[in-house]
C-alpha cells in the first residue's frame, strides 16, 4: 500500500507525467496499428463446383446429348490479397467463360457485405468440357445449378477475407512448349484452319511463357501458386460427355502434390484466342484423356520448377491497385444482314441466339491490377489473341506481367489487326463480333491505367 501511496505522490508531483505517459501509449498503439494495417496479407481457397450431369456443355457444335458424369471435378479456387487498405479476391473457374454479370454481382454483394471484400475478380480457363453458361439478364433466370455454384463460391471468399495472414509474395518465369498457332495462312494469302499438330511442326507466333506467382505464409510455406499460360484447354473433343478441367486441372493437380503442404495452385489462362494445343480434340478412342493428363502433367512440371525456385518475400511498402473500366464498342458485323444470313444457313434457333447476343450493349469490362507496385496483371474479357500477352509484357513497366483472357466477362474473339485482315476463325468469323481495334484499344487504355496507378501520369500539367 506504501508503494502505490507513493506512486501517487509521484503522479502529483509530476502533474504532467499522466498526460505523457497516455501519449506515449497512444503513439506505441496507433504505430502497431499501422504497422499491422500495413503488412501484406493473404488467403487461397478451392471449392469443387462441378454441377450435376444431364447439363448442355460448353464449347463443341458438334457435341452430342448433355453432360453424363464428371471425368474430374471442376473448381473454383480464389487468392484473397490485402494491403491493410483494400482487399481483392482474384478467382479463378474451371469453366469455358465466366459468369454473367448479373451472376457475378451476387458474389460480389455477398463479398463486400460479410468479407469485407474490394472487389472480386473472375478469370474463366474456357475448358470446353464444363457446363454451358448463359448471359442471364436478371436473377431470376439464373438455373439452381448455377446458383448452387455461386453460394459456394461466395462462400468461400468470405471465409477467406476473415482468414488471411501476414504474406510474403514472388515471381518467377518458365517456358513450355505444348501449343502452335493454329491459323496458317497460305502461299497464296489464303487461311487454312491447323486444328490439331501431333507432328509439333513449328508455328509462330507462339507464346512459350509461363508465369509463376506464388503466395507464401511468413514461415516460407506457399499457400498458393498461379499459373498464367496461353493455350486452348482443348485436348478432349465433342465426344467427351463428362466434366473436365482438361490440362488445366491435370496441370495443377501435379502441382498441388508435387509441392505438397496444402497449396493451392490456380490456372490464368492467357491469350489462346489464335493457339491450341499439339493434340488437339484427341478422341477418347485414341486415349484422349491420357493425352489430356500428359499435356497438363508437361506443364505442371515445368511450374513446379519454376515455383521452388521462387523466393518469395513480405514488402515493406505493400500496395493493392485495381480498376475494372468499362469501355464501349461497336458491332463489328451488318446485324440485318448476319441475322437474316443465319436464319437462312442455320435455322430459327441460331439467328435467335446472335440476334440477342448483338441487341446488347457492347460495354466490355477492362481489368487491371497492381501489385506493390511490381506486378501487374491486365484482362480482356474474351478470347484474345496472343500477341496481345506477348506485347503486355513487352510494354507494362512492371517487373512482371500477367496477362488474362476470359477476364470478367466474355464477348467472343479479339483478333489483332492483324489478325482480322487475314482471316480464318476467331479473325474475321461470327464469333468476333466485336469491332476491329478492340483488343488494340483495351490494351493500350490498361497500359495508361497502370502509368497512372504508379504515379507516372499526373493529374496537373508539369513546369
Amino acid at each position: 500500500m506504501a508503494e502505490l501511496t507513493g506512486c501517487e505522490d509521484n503522479w502529483g508531483r509530476y502533474p504532467n507525467m499522466k498526460k505523457l505517459l497516455a501519449a506515449a501509449i497512444l503513439v506505441f498503439w496507433i504505430h502497431g496499428t499501422f504497422l499491422y494495417a500495413e503488412r501484406f496479407t493473404a488467403s487461397a481457397f478451392k471449392v469443387d463446383i462441378t454441377p450435376p450431369s444431364g447439363i448442355k456443355m460448353w464449347g463443341y457444335s458438334a457435341r452430342q446429348g448433355d453432360s453424363t458424369g464428371v471425368l474430374d471435378p471442376l473448381f473454383a479456387k480464389g487468392l484473397v490479397l490485402g494491403d491493410g487498405q483494400v482487399r481483392i479476391a482474384l478467382v479463378t473457374l474451371d469453366l469455358g467463360r465466366t459468369f454473367a454479370p448479373v451472376s457475378m454481382g451476387i458474389v460480389r454483394e455477398l463479398a463486400s457485405r460479410e468479407g469485407d471484400i474490394d472487389e472480386v475478380l473472375f478469370f474463366a480457363s474456357h475448358t470446353h468440357s464444363g457446363p454451358s453458361l448463359e448471359s442471364h439478364l436478371s436473377k431470376q433466370d439464373i438455373p439452381g445449378w448455377e446458383m448452387t455454384m455461386l453460394k459456394k463460391i461466395s462462400d468461400s471468399v468470405v471465409k477467406a477475407g476473415k482468414t488471411m495472414v501476414p504474406a510474403a509474395i514472388g515471381t518467377g518465369i518458365g517456358e513450355a512448349w505444348i501449343g502452335h498457332n493454329r491459323v496458317k495462312v497460305q502461299p497464296d494469302g489464303t487461311v487454312k484452319m491447323f486444328w490439331r499438330n501431333a507432328t509439333k511442326v513449328p508455328t509462330s507466333p507462339v507464346d512459350d511463357h509461363v508465369g509463376v506467382l506464388r503466395i507464401d505464409n511468413l514461415k516460407g510455406e506457399p499457400l498458393a501458386v498461379l499459373v498464367n499460360y496461353s493455350c486452348h484447354p482443348v485436348v478432349l473433343g465433342p465426344d467427351n460427355v463428362q466434366y473436365s478441367a482438361d490440362y488445366p486441372g491435370a496441370m495443377s493437380r501435379l502441382v498441388e502434390t508435387e509441392l505438397g503442404g496444402g497449396v493451392i495452385c490456380l490456372f490464368l489462362q492467357g491469350a489462346p484466342g489464335d493457339i491450341n494445343p499439339y493434340f488437339d480434340k484427341t478422341p477418347l478412342r485414341e486415349n484422349g484423356v491420357q493425352s489430356m493428363r500428359e499435356t497438363g502433367e508437361e506443364l505442371g512440371w515445368e511450374v513446379v520448377e519454376v515455383s521452388k525456385a521462387i523466393r518469395a518475400e513480405a514488402p515493406e511498402k505493400p500496395s493493392l491497385k485495381y480498376s475494372l473500366d468499362t469501355l464501349s464498342f461497336d458491332l463489328r458485323w451488318d446485324r440485318d444482314t448476319v441475322i437474316s444470313g443465319l436464319k437462312s444457313m442455320a435455322g430459327e434457333a441460331a439467328a435467335k441466339r446472335y440476334e440477342q447476343l448483338f441487341s446488347q450493349k457492347l460495354e466490355l469490362p477492362v481489368t487491371t491490377l497492381v501489385i506493390n507496385e511490381e506486378i501487374a496483371l491486365t484482362g480482356m474479357p474474351g478470347e484474345p489473341f496472343v500477341q496481345f500477352a506477348m506485347q503486355s509484357r513487352q510494354r507494362f513497366p512492371t517487373s512482371s506481367t500477367f496477362f488474362a483472357g476470359y477476364a470478367n466477362g466474355y464477348f467472343g474473339y479479339f483478333p489483332t489487326l492483324q489478325g482480322a485482315v487475314t482471316g480464318g476463325y476467331g479473325g474475321n468469323s461470327l464469333v468476333a463480333w466485336i469491332e476491329v481495334g478492340a483488343g488494340e484499344r483495351m490494351l493500350e487504355h490498361s497500359l495508361v491505367t497502370v502509368y497512372e496507378m504508379l504515379g507516372e501520369l499526373k493529374k496537373v500539367p508539369g513546369p
